[in-house]
């Protein structure tokens, strides 16, 4: 596979993303919330609105920037996600984004897109900005660069403070997809990526983002979301509709740390997971 490189460091289109508070809503039953979380529900009370929506107005910017690096989309998984709030979202408006394709790396096995998002409101006020590694499986060895190390934040080694666990439901793959991001991965059993994964259509990571920023809401904010500035992870396994998720958190200073694992498989399936706090 040859990708256009030519596309690195070029800002595409930007794109208008328009939405009510239903949006907002379904993107929270999306993400599990429960009807205790009321204030993410009801639009009586706003609704508020989950950080990680952040990645919704993302999609289709996203999309073209993938496109125009000519990768194999059959190709595609998740490989980590960051979201970066300058302000709380609001329950509805219209926003403009624009996707920029950082680089394009080379993982030897495989191959390694980095496109970062800014997104704006009406009035051309910064709303948040979101980093996408995307990951191509089979297509790296072209001889291209290796992306520069970050620095890895873990959580504390002592006892946790909160554990949250809740169990997925058969149809959360579908549930999520509502809010934009139509994969076949993750609904269509005969697509061809799914024989990756035992045959069966995974549940979006982004989805499994947003149980863990909704559990570091809950364990660690007081349900209170207003105060979170950044969320970033890593994807480490794949989560199955159905799969309970159990989420440990920790609260030192301004930053929740959090690890993510399957009750009915001895593994993680997040792993760096960090909030930053700090107020908006």
């Amino acid at each position: 596979m040859t990708f256009d490189f030519s596309v690195v460091g070029k800002p595409g289109d930007s794109y208008e993303f328009e939405y009510t508070w239903k949006e907002s809503v379904l993107y929270a039953l999306g993400i599990g919330a429960k009807i205790t979380e009321l204030d993410y529900l009801y639009e009586g009370r706003g609704p508020r609105v989950y950080p990680s929506f952040a990645v919704i107005p993302a999609y289709a910017p996203l999309h073209a920037a993938l496109a125009s690096t000519q990768g194999p989309f059959e190709k595609v998984v998740h490989g980590a996600q960051k979201v970066t709030l300058h302000r709380p979202i609001p329950p509805e408006g219209t926003l403009r984004t624009t996707a920029t394709v950082e680089g394009i790396y080379d993982l030897k096995k495989m191959a390694q897109a980095i496109v970062k998002t800014q997104t704006v409101d009406a009035n051309g006020t910064a709303m948040f900005d979101t980093e996408w590694s995307i990951i191509y499986l089979g297509e790296g060895g072209f001889g291209g660069e290796s992306r520069p190390s970050e620095e890895k934040l873990s959580a504390p080694s002592r006892a946790s403070d909160f554990r949250i666990e809740e169990k997925t439901s058969l149809e959360q793959a579908a549930l999520y997809r509502l809010s934009g991001d139509l994969n076949p991965l993750h609904i269509d059993p005969e697509f061809p990526l799914v024989a990756r994964f035992e045959g069966r259509p995974i549940l979006h990571g982004l989805a499994t983002y947003g149980f863990v920023t909704r559990a570091a809401v809950i364990g660690g904010c007081k349900g209170d979301a207003s105060n979170v500035r950044s969320i970033s992870a890593r994807f480490a396994r794949p989560v199955w509709p159905g799969d309970t998720l159990v989420t440990e958190g920790w609260v030192e200073g301004d930053k929740v740390f959090c690890k993510v694992n399957v009750k009915e498989r001895p593994e993680a399936v997040l792993s760096h997971v960090v909030l930053e706090l700090g107020g908006n």
